[in-house]
């Protein structure tokens, strides 16, 4: 570091009723503990034990920073963390997952090969809760256009971005805020944002288990077509005026979410209403497969 009160990286952890999980997060962390860290954790108004495990935390390690806010959301608790947060780069660790041994040693070694990047993207561990594990690589990104790059995100699928697993320059997020009115999808516009604003890099070095489990954060199906239109606005606030044709297809994409949802809780009536309004934005999205199987049986459907 050219000076030595300026982390490189900041570790920012938002947490909330994860007090019994916290633990595993932290000791991650602090176990490749290095002078050009900073961690943070943001208690998003936490009505379990994750105060008394934060307050014991830092009476054993001053160096971590916990802040508690009132309520309002993982997009906030990040927003606040980043905020507060004084390091070059940014690792947004969920408070139910925790880095792999020499993950911020293999993020070292790319900033220094590639100083430029606003985005590093490193594989990940998944396990289950019966135990199985699955390694994730990530997949590369190549050097192309915004549009490009937007358009295999969006709507491709090609690129994936994940918390925990992946590095992010902290200037770019100060621009590109979590949507804070959003409850869930609140980081696509944000992951597409630093997609298409500075160089990505790609390791296959695994940096993060990702833990599945019953009780990860769920949201409910009320108002989600509300929340969807909200997102579409949120994710095209991000990007260029030239990626604005590709607004469309990605609404029709939204719908056809909304559609697969409608269509696993029996709601036939819903399902069709969604499923057509895709239609009518992009026959080119709705009449893939996967969706115009579903539909098709929906003929039968009361």
């Amino acid at each position: 570091m050219s000076n030595s009160d300026t982390p490189l990286i900041s570790v920012v952890i938002p947490a909330y009723n994860y007090g019994h999980l916290l633990p595993r997060a932290l000791d991650s962390v602090l176990a490749q503990w290095a002078a050009d860290l900073e961690l943070i954790v943001v208690d998003d108004g936490s009505r379990d034990d994750t105060p008394q495990v934060l307050a014991g935390y830092v009476a054993r390690h001053p160096q971590l920073r916990a802040i508690r806010q009132d309520n309002a959301g993982a997009a906030a608790a990040r927003n606040h963390g980043i905020r507060q947060a004084r390091g070059r780069y940014a690792l947004l660790l969920d408070a139910d997952d925790e880095l792999l041994p020499d993950a911020l040693a293999a993020l070292r070694e790319q900033i220094d090969l590639h100083p430029q990047a606003g985005l590093f993207l490193g594989a990940q561990i998944s396990v289950h809760p019966d135990g199985r594990e699955r390694l994730r690589l990530p997949t590369p990104v190549p050097s192309t256009d915004a549009c490009s790059l937007a358009r295999q995100y969006l709507l491709e699928k090609r690129i994936s971005i994940s918390h925990c697993c992946s590095l992010f320059r902290r200037d770019l997020l100060l621009k590109r805020p979590y949507p804070e009115t959003l409850r869930t999808g609140e980081d696509i516009p944000v992951f597409v944002h630093l997609l298409v604003s500075a160089p990505v890099v790609t390791l296959d070095t695994p940096l993060a288990k990702i833990h599945k489990h019953a009780d990860s954060q769920r949201h409910q199906r009320d108002g989600e077509e509300h929340f969807a239109r909200l997102l579409i606005d949120e994710v095209f606030a991000s990007l260029p005026a030239q990626c604005a044709p590709l607004r469309r297809r990605y609404e029709a994409q939204r719908y056809l979410s909304l559609f697969r949802a409608a269509w696993l809780a029996g709601d036939w009536s819903l399902a069709r209403r969604f499923y057509r309004h895709a239609l009518s934005l992009s026959p080119l999205q709705s009449l893939r497969w996967t969706y115009a199987r579903k539909a098709l049986r929906l003929l039968g459907k009361s």
